[in-house]
């Protein structure tokens, strides 16, 4: 039998957009909290009962609806923040009219509101059906209701987590929005069980951009982050980023600490993930995560925020250019940080310094064993054992002559890593500053020198090519091949000399020296992978890089070296004038810095 084409009813198309902009809780919440900032309000309340299945609230101070507006608000494609002649001219959260009526075909909703000068209204739809419109006390505002989600799709609730899981999302989202707006209070309320528990609370922030949004994350994100972040403000060609980034000593284990926003609007972009990614990839491991706030602000007719359904994901007319906004602005404040690293590096060395309760441990998660440490570091730089004999030179110290005079001991107020008094277990060295210690990693630091002055080099020399004795012809989809031909010029001057050779296929004919012998064909489709999902390839400079570290690390001051007085003193004299010299090349520190107040503390004389 033919399938016949219908006509679906109003109910079933409101529940059909329901589940595309209404995935779970949160996305009622993150609706429901645009809606509230886009009506100019100044604090929010969010209340939430069993992880925002049985009930969630939303009271603004906005603007507020009159009477007439009411059952508007409630029909689809209904809203007051774009007129529909330019669909690109948005500069609100919210723009299609679709989240009111999807809530209320697969909920109970209630909508109490009240305009200046008018009365206050309110409106109930329950499963898409609207009662009347009737008088309510209210004073001023919009107080939005919505009580047993999806219950009007019985079969959406057993796709729902846990209520822990579900609570743990709502204040995700209500985290991100708060950061977007830093002039906006909002508090979040669990009432669950009848009870009343502030779960997130921030008030309006005062002050210009940076201090607003300094305060703002500092409640949010900790004092920690803003302390061991960089301020961010660049622009170029009509986009400007500003917003904090951390050093890269003070990274995570997961990207959690990532907050990105495009025109005050909170996403989740691959494209902005990956020029964050390849801006630290100098700095950090590939299991380590920077952590930043970072917001992008242009014309709006440059972005399009209409390509996913819950608007968490935008496109750019020139992703390139705001790519290497990001990377280039990263870049060059912790060009600018110099040596400096993450202030929580001697808050963790005092602690560890501190002894242990008596009583057993009951876990052990977060710190491995020595052994463990060990074999963690000799896996990231291969080979260190084995040349550990012929490379670290355990030379004696030939005595001065007798009639050299005494070196005079540098001054330690204008040293900010201060001068060497010492050596111990032949690998560190005991700095003293004006007001405390500094510990370095002899290995760890030096290897960070000769690594910027490999890349240094060779940025100055350019990449050394090996011409292949036969050009290896690589056969690609004509799509493919002209993928990669658009970036062959760059692919050359990394010493990657490709050219078309026929329909679909390219011929490989010189290759970075540095390599060695390249699998070519490899080499061609991992860069088309790389090309296919960021939009350009650094898979190039990624290796050359990672082989600029071997060379550095293999190269540097090995462990158990004895220095010199005037070497130890060289060698932070050097730290201090090279930048990222905070970090090795796998995003551990270089040094430990612990103050002098500090110290006393951890003796009891303070």
């Amino acid at each position: 039998m033919r399938p016949h084409i219908r006509q679906l009813d109003e109910a079933a198309i409101n529940r059909i957009a329901a589940g595309e902009v209404v995935e779970r809780p949160a996305s009622a919440v993150k609706e429901l909290v645009e809606n509230a900032v886009d009506a100019g309000a100044r604090r929010i309340g969010i209340e939430i009962a069993d992880g925002g299945k049985t009930l969630i609230r939303v009271t603004d101070d906005g603007c507020g609806m009159t009477e007439d507006e009411l059952p508007l608000a409630l029909a689809r494609h209904a809203t007051s923040k774009i007129d529909g002649s330019d669909l690109l001219a948005i500069h609100s959260f919210g723009f299609r009219g679709e989240a009111l009526p999807s809530l209320g075909a697969v909920a109970r909703l209630t909508v109490q509101s009240r305009a200046p000068g008018h009365a206050a209204a309110e409106l109930s739809v329950s499963g898409g059906v609207a009662g009347p419109c009737k008088p309510c006390a209210l004073n001023g505002g919009t107080v939005v209701t919505l009580r047993d989600l999806f219950y009007a799709t019985p079969a959406r609730l057993k796709f729902l987590r846990s209520d822990r899981a579900e609570t743990q999302a709502i204040t995700d989202v209500v985290r991100r929005l708060a950061m977007a707006e830093p002039s906006v209070g909002v508090t979040l309320r669990d009432v669950s069980g009848g009870q009343d528990r502030v779960t997130f609370r921030t008030d309006p922030e005062a002050g210009d951009l940076f201090d607003a949004l300094r305060g703002r994350l500092s409640r949010i994100m900790g004092a920690e982050f803003v302390e061991n972040a960089l301020p961010i403000d660049a622009t170029r060609e009509g986009f400007r980023l500003t917003g904090y980034a951390a050093l890269p000593t003070y990274s995570r284990g997961s990207a959690v600490a990532q907050y990105l926003f495009v025109n005050g609007r909170p996403v989740r972009d691959r494209m902005l993930i990956g020029a964050l990614r390849g801006a630290y990839q100098d700095f950090l491991s590939r299991d380590r995560h920077p952590a930043v706030a970072l917001f992008i602000d242009c014309d709006p007719h440059k972005v399009d925020v209409n390509v996913h359904p819950a608007k968490s994901e935008v496109r750019f007319r020139d992703p390139g250019l705001v790519r290497g906004l990001i990377v280039s602005a990263l870049r060059h404040a912790l060009a600018e940080a110099g040596h400096r690293a993450s202030s929580t590096i001697a808050g963790e060395t005092l602690g560890a310094m501190r002894p242990q309760p008596d009583t057993p441990r009951i876990y052990q998660m977060d710190r491995p064993s020595a052994a463990a440490r060990q074999a963690a570091y000799q896996a990231q730089s291969p080979g260190f054992s084995e040349m550990a004999d012929a490379w670290s030179g355990r030379t004696v110290e030939t005595p001065a002559p007798a009639e050299s005079a005494p070196q005079p001991e540098p001054e330690t107020a204008a040293l900010p890593l201060g001068a060497a008094r010492g050596q111990v277990h032949e690998n560190y060295i005991i700095a003293q500053t004006d007001d405390g210690v500094v510990i370095v990693d002899q290995h760890a630091a030096h290897e960070r020198l000769v690594y910027e002055k490999l890349k240094r080099q060779m940025a100055e020399n350019g990449v050394a090519a090996q011409a292949l004795l036969i050009p290896e012809i690589v056969e690609l989809s004509a799509d493919d091949a002209a993928r990669l031909l658009g970036v062959a010029d760059d692919l050359f001057r990394m010493g990657l000399a490709i050219e078309p050779f026929g329909p679909g296929a390219i011929a490989v004919r010189e290759t970075p020296a540095l390599l060695g012998e390249v699998n070519a064909k490899a080499l061609v489709h991992d860069l088309l992978d790389e090309l296919s999902d960021m939009g350009e390839s650094h898979l190039v400079q990624e290796r050359l890089d990672a082989i600029l570290s071997r060379v550095a690390c293999h190269g540097s001051i090995r462990s158990g070296r004895v220095m010199r007085a005037e070497e130890m003193n060289a060698l932070l004299r050097e730290m201090e004038a090279t930048p990222h010299s905070g970090q090795c090349n796998h995003g551990r520190p270089t040094y430990v810095e612990l103050k002098l107040s500090d110290i006393e503390r951890l003796f009891g004389r303070a």
